[in-house]
């Protein structure tokens, strides 16, 4: 079991360090150049279509789909999870400060990359028999390649997101969940955490994607919006040490020789391959998650969707796991425990130790609460992202045996951490991003052909908006 864990190991380092670190970073290039930095020219409309739709009780989901921001907080409920706590202190831990600022690059490069998926998601969307849409990468990966590549492709895709998310990605989440509870309440045993857990999971997955949609709605943003909160409130009792923070993201990413607050510097390459892995693990741009929740929005162009898709990827690394690093950082924490996975933690409850005996308990309390919200909600999006991959590859019949398998994996989860199991799921993570950069890739045409029917079609609704205006003021 050793030598096999270590082998998965090997597999994975060369996989997200070397493959997947240049085929990401190169899609969200292409992309960007190919679409004409559609991240910066459409971020502002991106921003205030999703803020404007903003709303904890809207629109009830039904078979043909949900509102556009119920898709982007199902999205957001995947891509806001133990990454943004546990992962970020990983990247640091083994990649130095200068790890976030390759996360940013991964993040700023993955907004071209993600709204290529949300727009394709959007256009070949599928209805089936029963009158309910389904969309993903399986469907627009068909849509081009029409033969047997095409077949085999999509069901290698289809079974590596299955296992990756549904399988083991939620073991990960449910036992985060549990160690940082018993580590916050030391009288809570882990399996009754998980009994919780696996109970609440199977009412939300029992009622579809209506009480999904409803619950990534009125979940997620509350739970940002409390983390962000008690992440100001940490930077703030640690404002002094702001400047030395920045500065170490920034002198660890370029100065592989730097040591700044007793950090070690690593060698760039480390810093850009924990970082863009983190950080693309964290967003999830290009992985081909978030398409099956973007592919449901009901919204009049494709592109309207994928410009908020962008600011999913904004708020995921731009806000929640940039906060995250500066708690790391600015509180000092790094190197002072052997458990890089609790850095975070050990952030908030040293910080909050200011305030007295009681503020250090709090304080992990407070991290335990936030990352069972971020963790369980991903358990909630990774599962509907499975199940629109089981109902594709064996009917709507089999998803009732998805649904329970899913269940016991996250109860098994939560009392047993297993590191084969964790090193499986992320090669897993990774090999669903090879098919679904394939079909992007090969979808580009159509990509740059809808953004450009989008642009005239702004570029008339402006027009004749500027002319009714001033017929309005010629006849006042």
């Amino acid at each position: 079991m050793e030598f096999l864990n270590n082998l998965v190991q090997v597999i994975r380092d060369v996989l997200w360090d070397y493959i997947l670190l240049f085929l990401l970073l190169g899609a969200g290039l292409y992309f960007t150049i190919r679409l004409k930095g559609v991240q910066f020219r459409k971020f502002g409309e991106g921003f205030k279509s999703t803020f404007k739709n903003m709303n904890l009780n809207g629109e009830k989901a039904d078979k043909k789909g949900m509102s556009s921001f119920q898709s982007l907080t199902t999205a957001l409920a995947g891509q806001i999870g133990t990454g943004n706590i546990v992962g970020v202190a990983t990247a640091i831990a083994t990649g130095g400060a200068g790890a976030i600022f390759w996360m940013w690059i991964s993040g700023l490069l993955g907004m071209a990359t993600i709204f290529a998926e949300a727009v394709l998601a959007q256009k070949y969307k599928h209805t089936d028999e029963n009158g309910i849409v389904h969309g993903g990468p399986v469907y627009y990966i068909r849509a081009f390649f029409k033969g047997k590549f095409g077949k085999f492709l999509a069901g290698f895709f289809s079974v590596a997101i299955i296992l990756a998310l549904g399988f083991m990605g939620n073991m990960v989440q449910s036992n985060s969940i549990g160690t940082s509870f018993h580590t916050a309440f030391d009288v809570i045993p882990t399996w009754a955490i998980g009994i919780v857990i696996s109970v609440l999971a199977g009412i939300i997955f029992l009622g579809g994607v209506k009480r999904i949609a409803s619950f990534t709605e009125k979940v997620v943003p509350v739970m940002a919006g409390l983390y962000i909160l008690g992440s100001i409130v940490v930077i703030g009792i640690n404002y002094q040490n702001i400047g030395t923070a920045f500065t170490a993201i920034f002198v660890h990413a370029f100065n592989p020789n730097a040591i700044i607050g007793g950090v070690a510097g690593v060698a760039i390459v480390k810093a850009m391959s924990k970082g863009v892995a983190r950080g693309l693990f964290s967003n999830e741009a290009g992985m081909g998650s978030t398409p099956h929740a973007h592919a449901l929005a009901k919204v009049d162009h494709p592109c309207r969707q994928g410009n908020i898709a962008i600011i999913g990827v904004f708020i995921d690394t731009f806000v929640v796991l940039t906060l995250s690093a500066l708690v790391i950082l600015t509180s000092g924490v790094v190197g002072n425990t052997g458990n890089e996975g609790i850095l975070t933690q050990l952030a908030f409850s040293q910080s909050f130790a200011t305030f007295g005996s009681w503020g250090s308990k709090f304080g992990e309390i407070f991290i335990a609460i936030c990352l069972f919200f971020f963790a369980f909600s991903t358990i909630i999006s990774w599962y509907f992202f499975g199940e629109t991959n089981v109902r594709y590859l064996f009917g709507n019949k089999a998803t009732k045996f998805y649904a329970i398998f899913v269940i016991a994996f996250v109860m098994v989860g939560s009392v047993l951490k297993v590191d084969l199991v964790w090193n499986l799921s992320d090669i897993f993570n990774g090999l669903m991003v090879i098919p679904n950069i394939i079909g992007i890739i090969a979808l580009s045409n159509m990509v740059a052909s809808l953004g450009k029917e989008y642009d005239n079609i702004e570029k008339v609704m402006k027009m004749n908006k500027k002319i009714l205006k001033e017929q309005n003021k010629g006849n006042n």
